[in-house]
């Protein structure tokens, strides 16, 4: 499989697309949000992400139990405090989509949204995004899906809070559904996730078993995470993208700032060139650097009809003298002519019978 967004390509064979997730970082500014597009560019990302949601269709307004956070997660600055009031600090306005995406286009970046509801579909619809993302705690949301299926766009899903079996009835249900362009991204639904829980091996299982694309969904800190992930064949790599590391945002627990975005994208390059073919090649530099292999040199003056031994005959660098699987074969044979100290070692210079 290989999906076609704008002028990149999305495949197991491709460079792995890296998604820079602005969430809720843009924190109710859109001049913020410009920037970190403006910055998402200079860095090299193949896409900039939103998240658009209706709020009234999000959650319930409501002050009970079961309609709040208590002190339950890392990220504390989304305790003790109401779901409603949570997306509501992180939504963006459905008034700046379209200045957003206009900029996105100008800038030549690849702009899509993890669409949470069926308004926010339609919406996100007449503004011509090029593809869908929908996020973990969505991916059962199987009414909605459907309706993103029948757009016949690219879809990527995340799967935190997923079970194997949960997974492989989504799975059949976007075959079922026609829709045939997805990614599934393994992801921890912990903010930050804890190094023990990522299980980046899981990555193998998801392609080996479903035998679709599957790429990687970061809310680890720091780099490595992210880069150790296409080594287990991510073809999709989403992380949280803010401006300064000192900010204090929603997602400001486990989102990387312009200069970590920089060494991702940086790295993450490197080591797709990296990765290469498996095959054995040897580059025109590499040919140079053979002739400082060890080889057979005389190291002392040799008379003609003189036997080589230990004493007079070295294996030493450089490599332009015979290799030095023939030395023992050498040891106790005559020299065809006289030799000094330096000459390299050849063929017609032994006497083999």
């Amino acid at each position: 499989m290989r999906i076609k967004i704008k002028n990149k390509f999305i495949s197991e064979r491709d460079k792995p697309f890296i998604i820079a997730e602005i969430s809720a970082n843009h924190k109710n500014s859109l001049k913020k949000t410009f920037k970190l597009m403006q910055e998402a560019k200079k860095i090299g990302v193949d896409a900039v992400k939103f998240q658009t949601f209706d709020l009234n269709e999000m959650t319930l307004n409501l002050n009970k139990k079961e309609f709040s956070i208590k002190n339950k997660f890392k990220t504390k600055s989304w305790n003790n405090r109401s779901l409603y009031s949570i997306y509501k600090e992180a939504q963006l306005p459905f008034s700046w989509h379209k200045k957003i995406f206009d900029k996105a286009k100008k800038l030549g970046l690849i702009y899509f949204s993890s669409v949470f509801d069926e308004i926010s579909l339609k919406f996100l619809e007449r503004l011509k995004v090029p593809m869908y993302k929908v996020a973990s705690l969505e991916s059962q949301h199987f009414p909605l899906l459907k309706k993103i299926c029948k757009t016949k766009k690219p879809i990527i899903i995340s799967t935190g809070t997923l079970s194997l079996k949960e997974i492989e009835n989504l799975i059949k249900f976007l075959r079922k559904n026609n829709c045939k362009k997805f990614v599934i991204l393994h992801c921890v639904t912990q903010y930050p996730a804890e190094y023990k829980n990522i299980n980046l091996k899981t990555i193998e299982l998801l392609r080996k078993k479903f035998k679709c694309l599957v790429g990687y969904s970061d809310h680890s800190k720091g780099i490595g995470v992210a880069l150790s992930s296409i080594n287990y064949g991510a073809c999709v790599l989403e992380k949280h993208f803010m401006l300064n590391a000192k900010e204090k945002t929603l997602d400001s627990n486990f989102s990387s700032d312009v200069v970590e975005m920089k060494n991702l994208v940086f790295e993450l390059n490197n080591s797709w060139l990296a990765k290469g073919k498996p095959k054995i090649h040897i580059s025109n530099e590499e040919k140079v650097y053979k002739n400082y292999r060890r080889s057979i040199y005389v190291s002392k003056n040799i008379k003609k009809n003189q036997k080589f031994s230990t004493e007079n005959i070295k294996v030493i660098r450089p490599g332009y003298g015979l290799e030095p699987k023939f030395y023992d074969k050498i040891i106790g044979k005559n020299s065809k002519r006289d030799l000094r100290p330096g000459e390299a070692l050849k063929k017609n210079m032994v006497k083999f019978r």
